[in-house]
């Protein structure tokens, strides 16, 4: 008893120490604190309330879209034009996960080199670990943990795997959705769930083939595709990879930022997205408990043995195991 009340403290001693250090603004206490997160370690919890009371006031923008469409290239654009504007950015590049480490196999993109030198940008790789949509849940933390050390642009690249990124809206105050001409994927092909998710449409290497068109059927399709109210979404054209179009897209930005500041639409879409967050935070824990106290290895492996012979009734397994956790207060 006396170990594990030295424990606490002294976990609670380290990540009182941590946060200071990261709401002063180390970027090297910022990496640890979200690498704490990542492994969901027992000081986790601790700083992310240590240090939400200090967020709330970023702007948190997600670029979507295909795989190849230039997401990474229009990424830095947009945080260098952010830059310009003496905004302190943060880059979370949610990537595939590695079936061997686990890790982000794209971590050491050469993106991340370009603002090395530029304390005022903070740039991390992180893992899907197979979220669903392709949006690791401890982004949402970790977006916050950057926010606290006083990034207030905060600008969050998903893995690109079409329809299933509609969960960046959970995270994004805007969302952009980037497309490109002559990659076989028409507006048309693209479900309706990808499309009423975008505050602003980018059709990026615009120089390309096709981009006319392109154009023209995202025109086309809006009037059923917007659920945003009065905005309609506009379309910018880009071509990243030598800057082009970025002034422009730093414009819709600029003017959606104005339109969710008024009538309270970004306080509402915020208010949704703490009400999806919290159900997510209470599964989370209600698992970790499933886990810790009632799945075992070996219990597990012989419940799938009994189940698999039909000698066990899963349901009433499963009903048990929440049983177990919540002290039978499901009714």
């Amino acid at each position: 008893m006396q170990n594990t009340i030295q424990s606490g403290n002294a976990t609670h001693a380290v990540t009182a120490k941590l946060s200071d250090r990261l709401l002063a603004g180390d970027l090297r206490s910022l990496a640890r604190a979200i690498s704490l997160i990542e492994d969901d370690a027992p000081a986790a919890r601790g700083l992310l309330s240590a240090c939400f009371p200090h967020t709330g006031k970023a702007l948190r923008l997600g670029i979507t879209g295909a795989p190849g469409a230039g997401k990474s290239t229009l990424v830095d654009q947009i945080a260098r034009a952010f830059r310009e504007q003496q905004h302190r950015v943060g880059i979370l590049a949610v990537d595939p996960t590695s079936p061997f480490s686990g890790g982000a196999i794209l971590g050491d993109r050469i993106r991340m080199e370009r603002h090395h030198a530029d304390t005022g940008v903070y740039a991390r790789s992180m893992a899907t670990r197979g979220a669903m949509g392709g949006l690791a849940r401890a982004a949402v933390d970790a977006a916050m943990l950057i926010e606290a050390a006083g990034h207030d642009r905060i600008l969050i690249e998903t893995v690109g795997v079409g329809q299933d990124e509609i969960d960046i809206v959970r995270l994004a105050d805007i969302t952009i959705v980037v497309l490109v001409p002559g990659m076989g994927d028409d507006v048309q092909s693209i479900k309706a769930g990808i499309l009423e998710i975008a505050d602003i449409f980018v059709v990026n290497k615009a120089d390309r083939e096709g981009a006319d068109r392109v154009e023209k059927e995202l025109k086309a399709m809006q009037s059923f595709a917007s659920s945003h109210g009065t905005w309609v979404a506009p379309v910018v054209r880009t071509v990243a990879s030598q800057g082009q179009g970025i002034e422009g897209l730093v414009g819709a930005i600029d003017d959606f930022t104005a339109w969710l500041s008024r009538d309270d639409h970004l306080r509402e879409r915020r208010e949704q997205q703490w009400r999806q967050r919290l159900t997510e935070m209470v599964r989370g824990e209600l698992l970790h408990g499933l886990h810790a106290h009632v799945l075992k290895p070996e219990e597990l492996a012989e419940h799938a043995r009994r189940i698999t012979a039909r000698q066990e009734d899963p349901f009433a397994t499963t009903a048990q195991m929440v049983e177990a956790i919540t002290g039978g207060s499901r009714k």
